[in-house]
């Protein structure tokens, strides 16, 4: 079952950003593999970050939540993989 994909005002922003290529890369990401089976592209973040799933895209992370009881994918981020895991 394919996942709905949410994408938050921060992401948004973030995509925006990103050169042309990496955002449709990203974008490709987020619509495709991450949609049809998000545990299987990421993996779990841990610390201050758990909860949410990272998943890489060369240089960049893709950084989301799994609602699973609404079968949801909320993207918080997409940044070089440099800023991805810092604290907000």
């Amino acid at each position: 079952m394919v996942y709905e994909v949410e994408i938050t005002p921060e992401g948004l922003r973030h995509l925006e950003h990103l050169p042309g290529k990496v955002r449709a890369a990203a974008l490709e990401s987020i619509l495709g593999p991450i949609a049809a089976n998000p545990q299987r592209l990421g993996k779990p973040l841990l610390g201050e970050l758990e909860g949410l799933w990272s998943a890489r895209r060369g240089d960049y992370r893709i950084i989301y939540e799994i609602i699973e009881d609404d079968q949801v994918v909320i993207v918080h981020r997409v940044q070089h993989r440099r800023d991805a895991y810092r604290a907000r």
